[in-house]
């Protein structure tokens, strides 16, 4: 540790830290990630990757910040692999015992309204450290996200090794083409281990990919999008340290004597670790393989020129969470598509035709939009819209690619009379009853004779659905720590429905298996009783309103956003692999507070010798919606 201190003391600058206004866009290149390709012999020689302390260079403006990476490294290397090429990885904590936790963390005050968020503005606004996370050591563990592996190697939040300690996983790779990522997922704590720069991306091949002939080597590129914030010394200077400050909604829960806080999201976006970076590209095709790696910023993305206007018919969307879409997609920044909207843990494999455009810069933005009028709203406190430029140059060369047609002949759309179970499950309001001041998940099973069911009831749910029938559910579980709620049958289909009834929006994670979304509904949520904790009058579907599936969310995902008063619906297969699981909300503050539930998944024939666990049914009345 006493090198790193050493680094820091001479890799400064020099210079006075700037001023919050005077942190310049556009002055840093892009890094790219070193690739890591594991080695494709015996899978008993695992790979090390060593979680170690490191100071980056968040800006040439500023000094060097303590940060913890994968091999040292923000982000860590990008992991390549084929198809079927298993390999074994070491996930080794190299982080010294006693190190400095990289992260201040405070909770600050609600502003009157009409003034600046405070999480658009570094600093600490005078509020003391959190003392409990400043104490915090390294403790941590690996999910590779997307991945179809094994319960024992998916990364579960409880199993975080110390320091020189490894997490030993494998991962089969047997899945087409695509781009997952992994980051910490130490429970409680993932919202600040993910914040001090634990995430890389991770990108499998086979040949159906290959065959499209898409650009490739340096003209393949990901982008890692991550927003911060920083500290401020005490004459309001920046002083590089990562500040994880959120914003207190309520002074102090009644039930859990806590302030309760909205999460996370900061005035600087930064790509693969840096703040507004810029690239330099030729005057051809590229491919850029993104990810939203921050805790809760939802980026609603626009490609403008120098005077800010739209850059339309350059960029087209080729893939998503789980791998190539069946064709491209064009987003032109108009009313079909106006943005190009990445929740955290969204992924998107882009191409981007910069040919006739040398000599021109062009920007990638986040153009912020409201949720709800009043709703504390992580998406719109954009103060500083830039996220990074391309400066296109003159390779003097024609790029011959075409963009094909059809990209996966090898996808099949899911459809509703494909045999399945259902589940259906309910996010909830803050303010609900018992809930703690957080949102949580509930998993519910329907009452099949509600009889003497009083309502409203804590727990108890009605709906009324498109045909017209009223059902009644009553809740199974609340917390992370409930009882196990749903067991599958490995290489089963399943549709989950998942309901809003807060005005925010939550997107929904489900670990191992890929989805299709099946649609969205809207539904009047306004008989739902926070206070009561159930509904005073059954949450009806609204017909008046049409939600179409955006043509981006038409491929397989595995993170889904779920706006307030929608009940969106997926469907995906459970196989490739046994063991205990979790699905979650994908705001890390929310995951950390409780929005996360386990599923086991096992043989078959092992389920009829248990002992009750809810299955769920294939006949569209065992858990959940059937609509």
């Amino acid at each position: 540790m006493t090198d790193i201190i050493d680094r820091i003391t001479e890799g400064g600058t020099g210079e006075a830290a700037p001023a919050p206004d005077e942190l310049a866009p556009y002055v840093t290149p892009l890094p790219v990630p070193p690739v890591l390709r594991p080695g494709s012999g015996e899978v008993l020689r695992e790979t090390e990757i060593a979680l170690r302390p490191t100071w980056v260079r968040l800006h040439p403006q500023l000094p060097p910040t303590l940060m913890w990476g994968y091999d040292g490294q923000v982000p860590g290397p990008t992991i390549e692999v084929r198809r079927g090429q298993r390999v074994r990885i070491a996930w080794t904590n190299r982080i010294p015992k006693g190190s400095e936790y990289p992260v201040t963390s405070v909770e600050v005050p609600v502003r009157a309204p009409g003034t600046p968020p405070p999480t658009t503005e570094p600093g600490r606004e005078g509020v003391e450290p959190n003392k409990d996370v400043s104490a915090l050591p390294a403790w941590s563990v690996t999910h590779l996200h997307g991945a179809q592996t094994g319960g024992g190697n998916d990364g579960w939040a409880d199993n975080a090794v110390g320091y020189g300690d490894a997490q030993l996983s494998e991962y089969p790779n047997d899945h087409q083409a695509v781009q997952w990522w992994y980051h910490d997922h130490a429970m409680n704590i993932t919202r600040w281990n993910v914040h001090t720069g634990l995430y890389g991306t991770y990108l499998l091949r086979d040949d159906e990919e290959d065959a499209l002939g898409l650009p490739s080597g340096e003209r393949e590129i990901p982008l890692l999008l991550a927003d911060r914030n920083l500290d401020t010394d005490e004459d309001g200077r920046l002083n590089g340290r990562l500040l994880h400050k959120t914003v207190i909604v309520q002074q102090q829960n009644p039930e859990t004597g806590k302030p309760v806080s909205i999460p996370f999201t900061g005035p600087y976006a930064t790509v693969n670790g840096r703040i507004w970076p810029y690239a330099e590209v030729d005057d051809a095709w590229y491919r850029f393989r993104l990810v939203n790696a921050s805790n809760a910023r939802i980026y609603n993305l626009v490609l403008v020129d120098e005077d800010d206007n739209p850059v339309p018919g350059v960029v087209h969307q080729i893939g998503s969470d789980g791998g190539l879409l069946p064709r491209p997609v064009p987003v032109d920044f108009d009313d079909a598509l106006p943005t190009l909207t990445a929740a955290p843990a969204e992924r998107f494999d882009l191409l981007v035709d910069f040919r006739g455009l040398a000599g021109k810069k062009l920007r990638l933005v986040n153009k912020g939009r409201g949720q709800a009028p009043g709703v504390p709203d992580p998406v719109n406190d954009v103060r500083y819209p830039a996220v990074m430029e391309f400066r296109v140059g003159e390779s003097g060369e024609t790029d011959t690619f075409e963009l094909p047609e059809v990209l996966s002949g090898s996808f099949r759309r899911l459809t509703h009379d494909i045999p399945h179970g259902h589940r259906l499950i309910v996010l909830t309001p803050p303010a609900t009853k018992g809930a703690g001041g957080h949102p949580e998940i509930w998993e519910m099973t329907e009452v099949t004779d509600p009889g003497d069911i009083q309502v409203p009831t804590d727990g108890i749910i009605q709906l009324t659905l498109p045909d017209g029938t009223t059902k009644t559910y009553r809740r199974t579980s609340r917390t992370f720590n409930d009882g196990l709620g749903f067991t599958i049958a490995e290489g089963s289909y399943e549709q989950w429905s998942f309901l809003n009834l807060a005005p925010i929006v939550h997107p929904m994670h489900i670990h191992l298996a890929d989805f299709q979304l099946l649609g969205r509904d809207a539904y009047d949520v306004s008989g739902f009783d926070p206070a009561v904790g159930g509904t005073r009058s059954p949450i009806k579907f609204d017909a008046a309103t049409q939600l179409p599936l955006a043509p981006n969310e038409r491929g397989y995902k595995d993170v889904f956003r779920v706006p307030g008063g929608q009940i969106l619906r997926v469907m995906g297969k459970f196989d490739g692999a046994y063991g205990r699981f979790m699905y979650h909300c994908h705001l890390l503050e929310h995951e950390d507070m409780g929005m996360m539930r386990p599923f086991v998944v096992m043989p078959e024939e092992a389920m009829k010798f248990g002992h009750g666990e809810a299955h769920g049914g294939h006949d569209g009345h065992g858990e959940g919606h059937s609509a």
